[in-house]
């Protein structure tokens, strides 16, 4: 699995292109803002966009949505409880923050457990509320794609609406926590983590589940 990280907008979000070969079939996840960025590296890696997978519905995460779903006719993934934030500014938030963002429904509404196959490519769902309502992260391999669940030494805001502490300290406890301390984690923003390093020395989550 290739991974390509575009930071985006003034937000500066992490936005993943994930490709294997030959196929070069691949997901962007999150593309927060700046298509025209997204698409020139798209394009010079001679990728072929096949989904846009979303960990949450948040203003900042999704501007980029609607135009590269324009050109590439590719569907939309999204946990099945942060759908309506794609439709309205005020529950995306991004109206708090002085703009008004909204991007097209998603095609496919996403449950935990949910499996997405993009060619020889696999992305496990996990449902891990507490940010968002519905937020999710992806597991594909040895990767997880963590959206604002969870950061290099830090968790997800939870003073936003939607957001809830305890929901979000037992998402990560029960469903980001259980995995392998080789996971490498790829978070919304920020540079990227382990769950070993997040397990031993994140000051939210120390002393919390070891498996």
């Amino acid at each position: 699995m290739q991974i390509e990280t575009i930071v985006v907008s003034p937000f500066e979000v992490n936005c993943y292109l994930i490709w294997e070969s030959p196929s070069r079939s691949a997901a962007i996840i999150d593309p927060g803002d700046e298509e025209d960025r997204i698409i020139e590296r798209l394009e010079k890696n001679a990728l072929h966009p096949a989904a846009i997978l979303l960990t949450h519905g948040h203003g900042d995460h999704i501007a980029a949505v609607g135009p590269l779903k324009e050109k590439f006719h590719i569907p939309i993934y999204i946990g099945r409880h942060d759908a309506p934030l794609l439709l309205s500014p005020s529950a995306n938030v991004s109206a708090i923050f002085g703009f008004e963002i909204t991007c097209p429904p998603a095609d496919h509404l996403l449950d935990d457990g949910a499996v997405i196959k993009i060619d020889n490519m696999t992305f496990n769902v996990i449902s891990t509320p507490g940010h968002t309502a519905g937020g999710v992260c992806y597991l594909g391999g040895k990767h997880l794609f963590c959206g604002d669940t969870l950061f290099n030494g830090s968790i997800g805001r939870t003073d936003l609406p939607g957001g809830n502490f305890d929901k979000l300290i037992d998402s990560i406890d029960r469903n980001i926590l259980t995995l392998p301390d080789e996971i490498i984690c790829y978070p919304g923003h920020g540079p990227i983590s382990s769950i070993g390093e997040e397990r031993r020395n994140n000051p939210f989550l120390s002393g919390r589940r070891f498996v």
